[in-house]
């Protein structure tokens, strides 16, 4: 159980974590915690402008991550798993991509500053999917705000998600590719990663679709 204490999911925008982190709390009966996109006032002047917007945007999400994460603190992690749709680690990869270099020096500052206050997750489940697919669940859900992502934006994320778990040795790391994997279909692959993640896992783990060979 020690493993389950608190698990952080992470992906490009469309991957699917909030999904699957709701069915994962579901399953273990575990404290949520859902990044609000909503409440930022700045998000959708962002996909609009995201030149002009780009640090207010950003500096809103790093406190109210902050914020919330901070709340890890008041539980017993070792009788109570949480289970959060992101970690703070994910704000630094959005702010180098959108920030110039003096909105960066600031951000930093800040984030530096507040990250040495957030515990590190015992496990990370790494969600990755092509653009193009990330591009078509993004349509599909139709979210307003969201109209304006484009697949180009999409692959400088990818990228920088790949290139900062390629690196990742924080926590260990669980890699899913879910270009074939949609958690908001009945699907028998939610209950084989519950299997794989209620297990020990060092390092690095690649997850891989069972399917019967006919």
């Amino acid at each position: 159980m020690e493993q389950l204490s608190y698990i952080g999911i992470e992906g490009v925008i469309g991957v699917g974590k909030t999904t699957l982190a709701r069915m994962l709390a579901a399953k273990f009966d575990a404290k949520l915690i859902e990044e609000t996109f909503e409440e930022n006032p700045f998000l959708v002047d962002f996909y609009k402008d995201p030149k002009h917007f780009a640090l207010p945007t950003q500096l809103f999400f790093l406190l109210e991550r902050y914020r919330q994460l901070q709340s890890l603190w008041h539980y017993d992690l070792f009788n109570t798993i949480v289970v959060a749709d992101y970690i703070f680690e994910k704000d630094k990869l959005y702010a180098y991509i959108n920030l110039d270099d003096r909105e960066l020096t600031l951000y930093e500052e800040i984030e530096q500053y507040l990250r040495r206050n957030i515990p590190n997750p015992t496990l990370v489940i790494f969600l990755q999917a092509s653009p193009e697919v990330l591009m078509e669940r993004i349509n599909k859900r139709g979210r307003s705000y969201e109209t304006y992502i484009t697949v180009d934006y999409l692959k400088k994320l990818t990228e920088a998600y790949n290139y900062f778990f390629f690196n990742y040795n924080k926590s260990p790391l669980l890699v899913v590719n879910t270009n074939e994997i949609d958690f908001s279909k009945p699907s028998e692959e939610l209950d084989n990663i519950v299997e794989v993640i209620s297990k020990p896992i060092s390092g690095v783990q690649y997850y891989t679709l069972k399917r019967e060979l006919f």
